[in-house]
C-alpha cells in the first residue's frame, strides 16, 4: 500500500497498478485502511485487475476535521479528492454506513465523477438519531487518556465497557499516541455533539431522505449500475427502504449477504470481492 497524493488534504491509501478504478469511503469511526482486505482482492495479485482508492474521510483517520458535521461537505471533498486521482477517467465509488451516504450524495451531486456505485448496508433515510452508537461514543469518552501507559492497557480499560474484541479493536484504532499522551484520532467531539442532538441528528440523517429534518430538494437520479449490499443479520436496509432507493438509484440490485451484520466486508469478504469485481466488469 502507498499514499496518494491528496490535493484535497484528505488521506488517502491506493493499491493496484492498472485497470478500472475504484474508491471506498468507511463508517462512523472507521479509516479507509479497514478496505484493505477488500481492496488487495479486487486488484487481484499482480495488481493489475484495478486500482482502487481508500478514503479517511473527513473527521476521521488522518484527514482534517471540521467544524460541523454536513453531508454535502463530505461529498464534495470525497469528489475533489477522486477527481485529483482518477481524472477524468471512470470510477466506481463504494461506501459503508456512514461512507455509504457519502458515496449516494456524491453520485447524486456529482454525477459526472462516478461511472458506478456500491452502497454497503444502509438506506437513503433519516435513522433519527445516533442511538445505536451511544455506548461506543461514551464508553470513549469515558476511556481516561491522561493516565493511559500504554496500548494494552488502554484495551484492557476499554474491555471493561466494550467486552466485544472485534468491537473495541475497531473503536481503539483511533486512539494515538504523541509523546507521553494519548488523543483520539477521530473527531469525537463532534460525533458525540451531533449525537446529543437527538432526532435532529445530522448524522442520522439523509439530506433527500423524504423524512429528513432538512432536505434538499430532490436531485435528478444517478442512472450508473447501482449494487446495494444489505446484511441479513443487520437490520440497517428494511424492505420499506426499496421504493425511495429506486427512485434515487433506477439501475440498482440489491444484494442481501446471508450471516453477515451492518460490517458485511467485515463478515463476509470473499462474497463483497466478488460482487464488486463483477460490477467493475459491467458495461
Amino acid at each position: 500500500m502507498t499514499r496518494a497524493p491528496s490535493p484535497a488534504a484528505l488521506h488517502t491509501l491506493t493499491a493496484g497498478s492498472s485497470g478500472p478504478r475504484i474508491a471506498f469511503l468507511h463508517g462512523l469511526f472507521g479509516q479507509g485502511r479497514n478496505w484493505q482486505q477488500i481492496a488487495k482482492g479486487v486488484v487481484g495479485e499482480g495488481g493489475s485487475d484495478a486500482r482502487a482508492l481508500m478514503i479517511d474521510l473527513p473527521d476521521h483517520g488522518r484527514s482534517p476535521w471540521t467544524d460541523d458535521f454536513s453531508y454535502e461537505t463530505y461529498a464534495a471533498r470525497v469528489a475533489d479528492t477522486i477527481s485529483a486521482w482518477a481524472g477524468d477517467e471512470p470510477v466506481t465509488l463504494v461506501g459503508h454506513s456512514l461512507g455509504g451516504k457519502t458515496a449516494m450524495i456524491a453520485a447524486l451531486q456529482h454525477p459526472a465523477g462516478f461511472e458506478k456505485l456500491c452502497v454497503v448496508d444502509i438506506a437513503p433515510r433519516s435513522y433519527h438519531n445516533l442511538h445505536r452508537f451511544a455506548g461506543y461514543i461514551a464508553g470513549m469518552q469515558a476511556l481516561p487518556l491522561e493516565e493511559l501507559t500504554s496500548r494494552r492497557d488502554a484495551e484492557e480499560r476499554f474491555a471493561q465497557v466494550e467486552p466485544d474484541p472485534g468491537v473495541a479493536a475497531f473503536l481503539l484504532q483511533n486512539l494515538r499516541r504523541a509523546g507521553d499522551s494519548w488523543a483520539w484520532q477521530c473527531n469525537l467531539q463532534l460525533v458525540s455533539r451531533d449525537a446529543a442532538r437527538g432526532s435532529a441528528s445530522r448524522i442520522a440523517d439523509f439530506p433527500y431522505a423524504v423524512n429528513a429534518g432538512d432536505p434538499l430538494p430532490a436531485p435528478s437520479p444517478f442512472g450508473g449500475p447501482t449494487v446495494w449490499l444489505a446484511g441479513s443479520e443487520s437490520g440497517y436496509v428494511a424492505d420499506e427502504d426499496t421504493e425511495r432507493m429506486r427512485e434515487l438509484f433506477p439501475a440498482v440490485r440489491k444484494v442481501t449477504v446471508k450471516g453477515a451484520g451492518h460490517w458485511v466486508h467485515t463478515d463476509a469478504p470473499q462474497v463483497v470481492i466478488e460482487t464488486l469485481r463483477r460490477l467493475l466488469a459491467v458495461r
